[in-house]
C-alpha cells in the first residue's frame, strides 16, 4: 500500500507550484526532480513512476516557462499588444496543459491501485530505464594448463 501512494505521489508533483501559490512552471519540475531522487530507491514500481512523470513535465515546463518569459515581455515591453501568435500559442498551451493533467491524474488512480500507466512517449522511456536486464559481464574462462617446455 505504501508503495502503491509513493508511486501516485509522483504524479501529484505536477500540482506543487499550485500549492506554493506561484505561476513558475519550473517549480513543478524542481519538485518532480527532488521527487524522483528520494523515491528512487523504495521499488521499482515507484521509480517507474517517479520517472515517468519527471520526464513527462520536461517538454510541458519548457511550453509553460516560454510562455511565462513571452507574456512578461508582452506586458512590459509591447504595452499588452497580444499577437495572433502568441493567442495561438497559449491556446495550444492551455490544451497540453489540460490534457496532461488529465493523464497525470489517470497515472495516479492507477499507480495507487498498483497498476502501471503508460504514458505515450514517456512510459516506454522509463520502462526500459527502469526494468532494463543488464547484460552480465562474461568473465573469460581461465585454463590452467601446463608450460610449455
Amino acid at each position: 500500500v505504501r508503495e502503491c501512494e509513493d508511486a501516485m505521489g509522483a504524479y501529484l508533483m505536477m500540482f506543487a507550484s499550485i500549492g506554493a501559490g506561484l505561476p513558475l512552471p519550473v517549480i513543478n519540475l524542481i519538485a518532480a526532480v527532488i521527487y524522483y531522487y528520494i523515491n528512487r530507491s523504495k521499488s521499482r514500481f515507484v521509480r517507474f513512476h517517479s520517472l515517468q512523470s519527471l520526464i513527462s513535465q520536461i517538454p510541458l515546463t519548457l511550453l509553460n516557462s516560454v510562455a511565462v518569459f513571452w507574456t512578461i515581455r508582452i506586458l512590459f515591453y509591447n504595452q499588452f499588444n497580444f499577437s495572433d501568435t502568441y493567442i495561438g500559442y497559449v491556446i495550444m498551451l492551455f490544451l497540453a496543459n489540460i490534457i496532461y493533467f488529465i493523464f497525470s491524474i489517470v497515472g495516479a488512480v492507477k499507480a495507487r491501485k498498483g497498476r502501471f500507466y503508460y504514458f505515450v512517449f514517456f512510459g516506454k522511456v522509463a520502462y526500459e530505464s527502469v526494468y532494463k536486464i543488464k547484460e552480465e559481464t562474461v568473465i573469460p574462462e581461465v585454463v590452467n594448463k601446463p608450460p610449455n617446455l
